[in-house]
């Protein structure tokens, strides 16, 4: 019997880049939760069915690196990808020196997120 497909959640406050990142990963097999703050993820999501974090960097409220700071102060290691419209070399550095899976400038080609994810799945699995 085949698994079930794996768990993404997105975390961006742009609907429409909410969307369009939801339906990518729905087409290539992966289901989704999306979420539209930090906040709204940590009152709502539950981290033990997700496998994987796509988040952006610049968040009204609470900011995906804050949220990134707080998840692991708080034991929650789960595999997560940034995605940003922002060209910053040294927040680019620090989250891959954190060790996030993948840092990926808008807009990426969907073979860059993909390919990210299922990186991340491969390194969750090992755990």
């Amino acid at each position: 019997m085949e698994n079930s497909p794996d768990t993404v959640a997105v975390i961006d406050d742009d609907p429409s880049m909410l969307r369009s990142v939801e339906r990518l990963l729905n087409a290539n097999g992966f289901l989704t939760e999306g979420y539209s703050s930090a906040e709204a993820f940590l009152n709502h999501a539950q981290t033990s069915v997700i496998r994987c974090i796509i988040l952006d960097i610049h968040l009204g409220g609470m900011s995906g690196i804050d949220l990134w700071h707080q998840m692991k102060h708080s034991g929650i290691n789960l595999p997560v990808i940034f995605i940003t419209a922002v060209d910053d070399e040294t927040l680019e550095r620090e989250a891959l020196n954190a060790g996030c899976i993948a840092y990926l400038h808008k807009p990426f080609p969907a073979e860059s997120l993909v390919a990210a994810i299922n990186s991340a799945l491969q390194c969750s699995s090992r755990d």
